[in-house]
């Protein structure tokens, strides 16, 4: 029993921030959502500043206030059970604000504030895989400074310092023997890490543009975090009677991005985005705690995340001057190996299908709408080598968004 207990402890905190593969945040713009979240290779205004920073010194100067909706839908079923239990998640908002000043003719500062992790779980407290989740809601913010030099007409490079902010707070059953029942524990942290962003951008004819960009690993260590239990008096000393603190360390893999723009007419931009995003660097989520808990003073779990690719396309068309219409899709490798699938972010393939619009109303002030359909593959899995909840999963998710540009 004391095994067990701590297993599930071990299991869930933070996870779902790591599952960036399955609910990862890739809404870094409205306009690039549109196209199939595609950019590398392009100009993509105030937001190359996410896409490629070595692309921002040929935007126009402006600023971007953006944000979308995910509203998701989880299902499980658990092994030989007709019922089927759905997760009531709330409405996530990630957002985007980016900014890019011209300080001479060919070097620009930018800064992007973005939130590339974060989402919201909740199963209940009656379903069976209680003891392994409740709840969970987790949040990361990228603060991202940024220099751009436009080193001929046709190559630029850039390089941004990201630092990130976030937090994570879950909560889960805890199995108790005999006429003891249940507990509760709820656990509670800030995170913050640092990181770099580079990019080199190249356009050797008018019509097609290559671009690289390279996002590195971000550690986010979570330093004082707090570990409250709430037990029957029967086992309470097994567990810390005020609570404890915790530190755990978890990595947001690097992402590696090869980008291709076309422009087989002047109105017709195609592209072609394919990343490569280092999971790898998850290996195990190790938690240190300030007190023991149920006999020990750690936990330690197998992840044993792979590297995957993404492939997106994406195109947009200006039907006049003002109106431009975008439509894209991309396939998105889940990291998560057979027999490590958790509840927190139940991943598998995902396959998303875009379309958005542009509309300006003047030169300086636009207007970016944009959808995203995802789509992953029902999955089922024993989940018995990372303390996971064994049974079939099957996600969706709309995703709407809207952003206004400013340019000057």
């Amino acid at each position: 029993m004391k095994s067990k207990i701590l297993a599930l402890l071990g299991s869930t905190l933070l996870t779902g921030t790591a599952m960036a593969g399955g609910y990862q945040v890739n809404l870094a713009s409205q306009r690039q959502i549109g196209m199939g979240h595609t950019g590398t290779g392009l100009v993509t205004g105030t937001s190359s500043i996410f896409f490629n920073p070595g692309a921002m010194a040929q935007a126009r100067n402006g600023v971007t206030i953006g944000a979308s909706a995910i509203i998701s839908k989880i299902a499980y079923q658990a092994p030989e059970s007709n019922n089927t239990i759905m997760a009531d998640n709330p409405t996530g908002t990630p957002f985007q604000v980016y900014g890019v000043y011209g300080i001479t003719d060919k070097l620009k500062a930018g800064l992007g504030v973005y939130t590339p992790f974060g989402s919201t779980v909740n199963w209940g407290n009656e379903w069976n895989g209680r003891f392994g989740l409740n709840e969970l809601s987790l949040k990361a913010i990228f603060v991202q400074p940024t220099l751009s030099y436009q080193v001929t007409e046709k190559l630029g490079i850039g390089a941004g310092f990201v630092y990130s902010t976030g937090g994570v707070n879950l909560k889960r059953s805890i199995p108790l023997e005999g006429s003891e029942g249940e507990g509760r524990a709820e656990l509670d942290g800030d995170a913050s890490g640092f990181g770099y962003n580079l990019g080199i951008f190249f356009k050797p004819t008018e019509k097609l543009s290559l671009g690289l960009n390279y996002r590195s690993q971000v550690d986010m260590e979570v330093e004082e975090g707090t570990a409250e239990f709430d037990v029957p008096a029967s086992v309470q000393s097994r567990f810390p009677a005020n609570g404890t603190s915790f530190k755990a360390k978890l990595p947001l893999p690097s992402t590696l991005t090869l980008g291709i723009g076309f422009n087989p007419t002047e109105k017709l931009t195609l592209a072609v985005d394919i990343s490569r995003v280092g999971w790898s660097a998850y290996e195990k989520l190790r938690f240190d705690y300030g007190a023991d808990v149920n006999g020990s003073n750690f936990t330690e779990n197998a992840r044993n995340y792979e590297d995957v690719y993404i492939y997106r396309i994406g195109a947009e068309y200006n039907v006049t001057e003002s109106l431009a219409l975008r439509a894209g899709t991309y396939l998105d490798e889940t990291p998560v190996q057979d027999g490590y699938l958790t509840p927190e972010t139940p991943d598998s393939d995902s396959r998303g299908l875009s379309f958005g619009l542009g509309y300006s109303i003047n030169e300086n002030i636009s207007i970016d709408a944009s959808f995203l359909y995802i789509n992953k593959k029902e999955r089922t899995d024993a989940s018995n080598l990372s303390g996971g909840i064994g049974g079939t999963y099957k996600s969706i998710a709309y995703i709407p968004g809207v952003a206004l540009n400013y340019n000057f």
